[in-house]
């Protein structure tokens, strides 16, 4: 399809008030073309253009984007524009939606199945028989729906959908015409993706700070800053003899299971993981926040009992408890880019993070999960009811540290591996 953009100015708006229909159709075009590239939301852009639709006369009462993303948790999202909403719908979907018989009797499940396009008349009883969504659509006075393929580059094909409410629904015209916009519409669509795209990969990867400082530019090596943390560091016991004698697929589900454990309350307080290290974890929560410490706190006790749960399934399972430690410091770290020139890695360094591995370690000898340090329960500067264990040698460190347990007992009394 060649594009003619006419020049910026009025020509385009008296044409729109003349009814010219070419001239509405080349100004949504240079519109998506050359007005678009400072709105970074995708969601903002489809009610924009949709607006622009029904300012132009064609009868759109209802578009929606059906979009695969590349996430941990989710397998697509649509996005949805009805008149008269200020915001689009979203909605997210598990991966397991591709086995869920709503979407493979869906004209979505018919597109990427390879229709160039599914059309049916919501007016007609024939065509409300085969797609469960069309009934639907009818009953709230929709008349026509229409799904495109939107195909990205390298075959990610994507959906996008327009239903009408006019009596009649869409004439062959408005059809052709609304299809003109499709290979721009994709293009805008995949630019706004992508960006959400490297977004969710670094912040799934390399957590949601680390992917800030990334994209706003600190990727060269030794590029970094000094910040004042709490350390977190969890330990797995055991977990070279159940990796040689395992199953993988039960080792890794395992590993799954007892991440989900330590890392959802971690999360949920503020707190960011910057690597999962085999059966370790590696966590920060910077003292920007006040809360940081007492956030930290919170987050190694949720995750204990969470633990101590994770614990009487397995036994009910028939399976071994699970052994681990945590062990919590603050300090400074170094908070930045390290490794080899190609490769680099954007984690935390310094005597604090040692100091807080040699502490989960300790975990070992003195019989308590979770310990802390003197340091890290001076920060709190508030009641903690935590039990002092008296100062311990660590290796490394200079002089013994007065190191700190939870006072009360475990949500569940499971016996765990040493």
């Amino acid at each position: 399809m060649t594009i003619v953009v006419p020049p910026p100015g009025g020509q385009f708006e008296t044409g729109i008030e003349a009814g010219n229909w070419p001239l509405k159709r080349s100004a949504i075009l240079n519109w998506l073309v050359n007005e678009t590239s400072g709105q970074r939301y995708l969601d903002n852009l489809l009610v924009e253009f949709c607006e622009k639709l029904r300012r132009s006369g064609l009868p759109v009462a209802r578009v929606s984007l059906h979009l695969q993303i590349l996430h941990p948790q989710w397998l697509g999202a649509r996005i949805l524009w009805r008149p008269g909403l200020a915001e689009a719908e979203i909605q997210t979907f598990g991966h397991s939606i591709i086995e869920d018989p709503s979407f493979l009797a869906s004209p979505m499940a018919a597109i990427h199945n390879g229709a160039a396009m599914v059309r049916r008349r919501l007016d007609q009883p024939d065509g409300i028989k085969d797609f469960p969504i069309c009934a639907e659509l009818a009953k709230e006075g929709l008349t026509d729906y229409i799904a495109w393929p939107l195909d990205f580059t390298l075959g990610k094909r994507h959906v996008v959908t327009f239903s009408s409410d006019r009596h009649g629904g869409f004439t062959d015209e408005e059809i052709a015409w609304i299809s003109d916009f499709l290979p721009i519409l994709a293009l805008v669509c995949e630019i706004r993706s992508k960006n959400r795209l490297v977004r969710t990969l670094l912040d799934t990867y390399v957590g949601p700070h680390a992917s800030e400082q990334i994209l706003a530019g600190s990727i060269t090596r030794g590029s970094g800053a000094t910040v004042n943390a709490v350390i977190l560091i969890c330990d797995l016991r055991g977990f070279t003899t159940i990796s040689e004698l395992w199953p993988r697929d039960d080792v890794i589900m395992l590993l799954n299971e007892y991440f989900d454990a330590m890392s959802e309350p971690v999360e949920r307080h503020g707190g960011e993981i910057l690597k999962f290290i085999g059966d370790g974890m590696l966590a920060i929560f910077p003292l920007a926040n006040p809360r940081a410490c007492i956030d930290a706190l919170e987050a190694a006790g949720e995750a204990r009992d969470a633990m101590a749960v994770l614990n009487q399934v397995r036994v009910a399972r028939g399976l071994e408890p699970l052994g681990y430690g945590v062990g919590v410091h603050v300090g400074d770290v170094m908070y930045g880019n390290i490794g080899s020139r190609s490769r680099l890695d954007f984690t935390v360094i310094g005597p604090a993070v040692n100091v807080a591995a040699r502490i989960e370690g300790l975990t070992k000898k003195v019989g308590r999960k979770v310990l802390f340090s003197s340091a890290f329960v001076a920060e709190l500067q508030a009641e903690h009811g935590l039990d002092p264990l008296g100062p311990f040698p660590l290796r490394g460190v200079g002089e013994p540290i007065d190191i700190f347990a939870f006072a009360e007992p475990p949500l569940e009394d499971v016996r765990e591996p040493a």
